[in-house]
C-alpha cells in the first residue's frame, strides 16, 4: 500500500488513485494526463506471465503501472519529455515497483538502436495527429503528447518493430481515421496485424478509438473483435468498461444495483 507521506510531489501536482490494486499515479493539470485510451490499451495488450516488455511514449507511466497488475514481466518505459519522465519515475517509486519498472528519458528514434529484438511485447499510445495540425497555441506539453513532433507514425512503428523479438507482439491504440496508414506502416516493418477492436462512445456512434495488435514476422490472419461500447443508454459505463476500470467485483455490484433500480420501476 502506498504511503502518501512518502510521495514527493512538486508544485501543482496531485496523487490520483488508479482504482485498482491500490495503485496511484502523480499527475498535474500543467501536463498531459492519461485518459481512457491508455487504460484500454493496458487491458487489451496480450502479456506474457514473465519476460520483458516495453512501453513507448509512456507519458506519466500509467500503462506500465497498470500492466503490473497482469504480469510479472519486467517493464521498460520510454518518454522524451523530462517532466513527464520524472513524474513517471516518482510514481513507480511511490508504488514500490522499482524492481519491475524502469523509466527512461529518451527519444524512441534513438533508444531502439541498441536493443534490437529484446522485448516480448511492445505497447505504444502515440501522438495521434501529424505535426503541424490542430491547435498551435496549446501548452507545449500537450502539443508534444498530441502531435508527432518527435517522430512520425513511421518512426514509431519502426522503433516497435526493431525492439520486439520475432514472434513477439506490438499493441497500439490510435484513431480510426488513420487505420489504413497504420496497417500499411506495420506491414512495411514486418509487423503483421492480428487483432483489431474498435471503441465506440455509444452503440450508435462512430468509433473514436481503435486497438491494434500485430505480431513480428507473423503470417496474414486478422481477427476483428466485437466492438467495445463505452456508455449504455443511461449514459453510464457499460459492464465491460466497469470491469476494465474497477474489476469484476465492482462490475457485479453495479449490475446488481441496476437490476434493483429496474425492479423498483
Amino acid at each position: 500500500m502506498i504511503n502518501n507521506n512518502h510521495v514527493k510531489l512538486e508544485p501543482n501536482e496531485r496523487l490520483d488513485d488508479l482504482l485498482t490494486h491500490q495503485l496511484h499515479i502523480i499527475q498535474s493539470r500543467e501536463v498531459f494526463s492519461f485518459s481512457m485510451d491508455a487504460v484500454l490499451l493496458a487491458r487489451f495488450a496480450a502479456v506474457p506471465p514473465r519476460g520483458k516488455m516495453i512501453d513507448l511514449c509512456t507519458g506519466n507511466g500509467v500503462i506500465p503501472l497498470l500492466l503490473t497488475t497482469r504480469t510479472k514481466a519486467t517493464i521498460d518505459a520510454v518518454e522524451i519529455q523530462p517532466r513527464l519522465a520524472d513524474m513517471a519515475r516518482r510514481s513507480v517509486e511511490a508504488n514500490g515497483l522499482n524492481e519491475q519498472i524502469k523509466i527512461y528519458e529518451d527519444d524512441l528514434r534513438e533508444f531502439h538502436k541498441q536493443r534490437h529484438g529484446m522485448y516480448d511485447v511492445v505497447t505504444v499510445n502515440p501522438p495521434y495527429m501529424p505535426a503541424g495540425t490542430g491547435d498551435t497555441n496549446e501548452n507545449e506539453h500537450f502539443a508534444m503528447a498530441r502531435h508527432e513532433r518527435n517522430g512520425t507514425l513511421n518512426d514509431i512503428v519502426m522503433a516497435c518493430a526493431r525492439l520486439v523479438r520475432t514472434g513477439g507482439r506490438v499493441a497500439m491504440v490510435h484513431r480510426p481515421s488513420r487505420l489504413i496508414e497504420i496497417l500499411e506502416t506495420m506491414r512495411k516493418w514486418k509487423l503483421e496485424p492480428k487483432r483489431i477492436r474498435f471503441v465506440h462512445p455509444h452503440k450508435d456512434a462512430e468509433a473514436n478509438m481503435v486497438l491494434i495488435e500485430a505480431h513480428r514476422d507473423g503470417k496474414p490472419d486478422i481477427k476483428l473483435l466485437p466492438p467495445l461500447i463505452v456508455y449504455n443508454d443511461q449514459r453510464q459505463y457499460n459492464e465491460e468498461l466497469i470491469r476494465i476500470y474497477y474489476g469484476d467485483k465492482a462490475a457485479e455490484a453495479a449490475m446488481a444495483e441496476a437490476e434493483t433500480r429496474n425492479t423498483e420501476k
